[in-house]
């Protein structure tokens, strides 16, 4: 099995926030009354062991510290912390699986295990000491369990004592010095409380490849390279017969076969059936597009909702716990979910645990990963290009006309962090300038880029994290309105940074056309509109990149945009009713420009209005065909598309 570099390096931004975190990381503390035998380390010795240094290096210095004090090789208690957290802190929440600060120690309730929409997902497991590895912690250091769910470095310490126990446990030998291969049943039994399987050689990957990022709060951490460690291979979790006919998946990935159901439920009603249309994708339609979403319910809620004929559907649904996927359709099938039946026809759907306004506690390091892997597989498998106009966020998908763009979706939201992702996947979002050019690519960052975004709980605030996108504003100047969306504010009012509010977002490797520089500021075209960046020489949010524009030909002083590419009505048979292809409320105005995304869209609609009741019944699936040329463009947040006819295109 070969699994992608997974190698970052960021830029640290550090501040006073971050030496007062690292600061009363480090404080002593109230302790729990356990009795220890005398000559077994307590949390307090390794508290006391970690060194002072730069405070931005605090939380490295405790992973040093906690390795040293319970024998347990730091390379390993680094990977096994990626994996749970990326090494971030979450104070005193939780995460979506019961799990607290940089190691995930876990305290779950299993009363509260999840149901519908809005509660947490806890993850079951078969014994209780692995729901409630907070509790072995405090009996391995003698620190309280409060303590050791709300403060880092007592959280670390609390992760290598308990990695230590598990290894003694399985009479495994203890010390920095020893392989980390023999560390592997410690590691499984540490993950228990969630599905195991992948977990304990994605840690080993991530090891082998080495990592380096800042942390949420503004910690630097960094795991070396070890180019020579064996990854072991994923336990045979005894997939079915069923499981290996069904799934489209990798193999390491066991990927569950869940099936969305293919039903007639309306008798003598033919269109009411559910929940996803029969195809021959990509012999008639091509699969441009691999779409993000989230889920806004639990796993569970989301599994029951994908198998319930009267609702939508999605090709794979990810589990936040562990990335565990489950797959519903095969991707040749037409599955509803994008809000738009032209983006269906050509994409496949991927739901992830989660809440868009909540983001980092439900995105956790497994699901990118597992989800990376998959979008990788399928991107390969479908010819889908790795970029960020085609690996796309349900945000970026166009309303179909403009009676429809406020009511279409925002997720994953700006919380996804698509530059991690795409490195993941292989992708990463980079400088691709080979010649003098305009186009730009948006790279803000994601730790050290924490937009202001309001109105993610009740009281109308927002936990500070980081953001994958830039406020587009109407002047070269901060305190200047946002840039206006008229499709989303049809009453000509300025976008907000509501946390649902796409209307003034450059999103992560999204590319725009430069038209200005005033100081640090960079002028674009948006939305039909002139718009401004912050965009500093000194840490810039845009890079140099290459690739062909849109202008409107000569002579046309606006032209207009679509939010879906179908046929012309002469190639309508007559039994099939036209399709109108209505223009949006936007255009392009004279002398505006704006980066062509793909020039190969397929001009078609898939006819398919009732459901198939076999081979002895004629069906009325019928794929349109035309022959008016359109491309897709970066216009806004979201992708539209214009007619080959209305453009002039530049390289």
């Amino acid at each position: 099995m070969s699994y992608p570099s997974r190698r970052r390096l960021l830029t640290a931004v550090v501040g006073p926030s971050a030496l007062a975190l690292a600061v009363s990381g480090l404080a002593i503390g109230a302790q729990a009354p356990v009795s220890l035998a005398r000559s077994a380390p307590t949390g307090q010795d390794c508290l006391a062991a970690v060194g002072s240094g730069p405070a931005d290096q605090a939380r490295q210095r405790v992973f040093t510290a906690a390795a040293e004090t319970y024998r347990v090789p730091a390379s390993l208690l680094l990977g096994v912390s990626y994996m749970q957290s990326r090494w971030d802190d979450h104070g005193r929440f939780s995460s979506t699986s019961g799990g607290y600060g940089p190691m995930h120690l876990t305290d779950v309730d299993t009363d509260a295990v999840s149901g519908g929409k809005g509660e947490r997902s806890r993850a079951v497991s078969d014994g209780p000491e692995a729901l409630h590895t907070v509790d072995v912690a405090a009996d391995a250091t003698a620190l309280s369990q409060s303590r050791l769910r709300s403060d880092d470095a007592a959280n670390i310490c609390g992760g290598a004592a308990v990695l230590a126990s598990y290894q003694r446990e399985l009479g495994r030998p203890v010390g920095e010095r020893t392989s980390i291969s023999a560390w592997q049943g410690a590691v499984r039994k540490y993950n228990a409380a969630a599905d195991p399987a992948g977990f304990v050689e994605r840690v080993f990957a991530t090891i082998k490849a080495g990592e380096a990022r800042t942390t949420n709060d503004g910690q630097r951490v960094d795991l070396a390279a070890h180019p020579a460690l064996r990854v072991p291979a994923a336990p045979d979790q005894g997939m079915s017969a069923a499981d290996e006919e069904n799934v489209d998946c990798p193999n390491w990935l066991m990927c569950e076969w869940i099936p969305a159901p293919y039903e007639w439920y309306g008798e003598p009603n033919p269109y009411a059936y559910g929940n996803h249309d029969l195809a021959d994708r990509p012999n008639t339609m091509d699969i441009e597009y691999i779409l993000i979403h989230d889920t806004e319910t639990s796993y569970d809620g989301t599994i029951r909702l994908v198998t319930n004929p009267r609702y939508v559907s999605w090709q794979y649904t990810l589990r936040s716990s562990d990335g565990h996927i489950a797959q519903h359709i095969a991707p040749e099938n037409v599955a509803w979910h994008a809000g738009n039946w032209y983006v269906n026809m050509h994409s496949i759907g991927l739901e992830h645990e989660g809440f868009a306004a909540q983001g980092a506690e439900w995105y956790t390091e497994a699901m990118y990963q597992t989800s990376a892997d998959l979008v990788a597989y399928l991107a390969a498998e479908h010819d889908v290009p790795l970029d960020r106009a085609h690996i796309i966020g349900h945000d970026q998908v166009p309303g179909i006309a403009p009676a429809y763009v406020r009511g279409m979706h925002w997720d994953p939201g700006p919380y996804w962090d698509w530059e991690h992702y795409m490195d993941l996947i292989g992708a990463p979002i980079k400088p691709d300038r080979r010649s003098r050019s305009d186009v730009w690519t948006v790279t803000p960052g994601f730790e050290d880029n924490q937009q202001v975004v309001t109105h993610c709980d009740s009281s109308g605030t927002c936990r500070p994290q980081g953001t994958n996108f830039v406020y587009v504003h109407t002047e070269p100047d901060a305190s200047s309105p946002l840039v206006k969306d008229i499709g989303l504010r049809p009453d000509g009012s300025n976008s907000t940074r509501h946390v649902s509010d796409i209307g003034a977002r450059l999103a992560a490797g999204q590319k725009v056309v430069v038209n200005d520089r005033i100081g640090d500021w960079i002028g674009v075209w948006y939305l039909g509109q002139q718009g401004w960046v912050y965009s500093p020489k000194s840490d810039p949010v845009v890079l140099p990149s290459d690739g062909p524009t849109v202008t409107p030909k000569p002579g046309a002083e606006t032209i207009p945009v679509y939010g879906r590419a179908y046929p012309e009505a002469s190639a309508y048979p007559a039994e099939i009713p036209y399709q109108t292809v209505i223009p949006m409320q936007y255009t392009i105005k004279a002398g505006q420009e704006y980066s062509l995304a793909d020039a190969e869209i397929q001009t078609d609609y898939y006819y398919s209005k009732t459901y198939d009741y076999g081979p002895e019944v004629a069906m009325d699936d019928t794929q349109v065909v035309g022959e008016t040329k359109y491309y897709q463009i970066w216009f806004g947040h979201r992708f539209y598309y214009v007619q080959a006819d209305d453009v002039v295109v530049s390289e």
